[in-house]
């Protein structure tokens, strides 16, 4: 007998909110830096909104809703390679939030910005434009931060591929609507099930404010951003 499904209320307002506002404003920093010149600028400042997204969720990671806990949902590698074993064998076991392959895929994003952003700090474009703290460095060093920058950035895409990949196998293959349970917050889990404990999205507005206030400080520190 097939057991009723209903929907679960599995990503809160928080989660749903970082990684639409990330996408926009990654999107918005690949563009920025191809165009250059007076677009560095802005192209600092996203970079600077998207620290205090990552460091955001971080903490969100240890504070906000169980299903964006990393306790939730970051597995170690016998679970990982069980599911992944699952997976081509084509019986992987459902989760609510995300699976165990999905979790380090999640962590190793946010590794991936953290850096990308952070390293956007240091550098230069070896012409007007200087970040907002290269200037507790020497230049070579500036430099070369600058192109570790680049490089992140070529993984950053490569694993964004992959994620997607992963996530339109789910939806066309599955008919796991992960596209739209971003959207609304709800997935179909069987009736009675729970993704478990949703906390107040107050809480995320105070940590919100305190990662913003550490990026400020830091771009404080720095002199500003030059150009704006």
């Amino acid at each position: 007998m097939t057991q009723p499904s209903a929907r679960v209320r599995v990503w809160d307002v928080p989660v749903r909110l970082f990684h639409w506002l990330l996408l926009a404003l990654f999107g918005f920093s690949w563009w920025s830096g191809e165009q250059g010149n007076q677009w560095m600028a802005y192209h600092a400042w996203s970079g600077l909104a998207i620290l205090t997204l990552v460091l955001f969720r971080i903490g969100w990671g240890l504070v906000g809703s169980d299903t964006a806990r990393f306790a939730h949902f970051v597995r170690g590698p016998r679970v990982s390679y069980a599911y992944f074993r699952s997976v081509l064998q084509r019986q992987p076991k459902a989760y609510l939030g995300h699976n165990p392959l999905g979790g380090w895929m999640i962590v190793s994003l946010l590794l991936l910005l953290l850096v990308q952003a952070m390293t956007g700090l240091f550098g230069n474009d070896d012409s007007d434009y200087e970040a907002p703290l290269s200037h507790w460095i020497d230049h070579d060093t500036s430099s070369l931060i600058t192109t570790l920058h680049t490089y992140n950035f070529d993984l950053l895409l490569g694993l964004i591929g992959l994620h997607v990949a992963a996530v339109l196998t789910h939806q066309l293959l599955r008919r796991d609507d992960m596209i739209k349970a971003m959207f609304s917050g709800m997935k179909v889990g069987m009736a009675g099930a729970t993704a478990g404990r949703m906390v107040s999205t107050w809480r995320a507005f105070v940590l919100l404010g305190l990662t913003a206030a550490l990026v400020y400080a830091l771009l404080w520190m720095g002199g500003g951003v030059s150009g704006l």
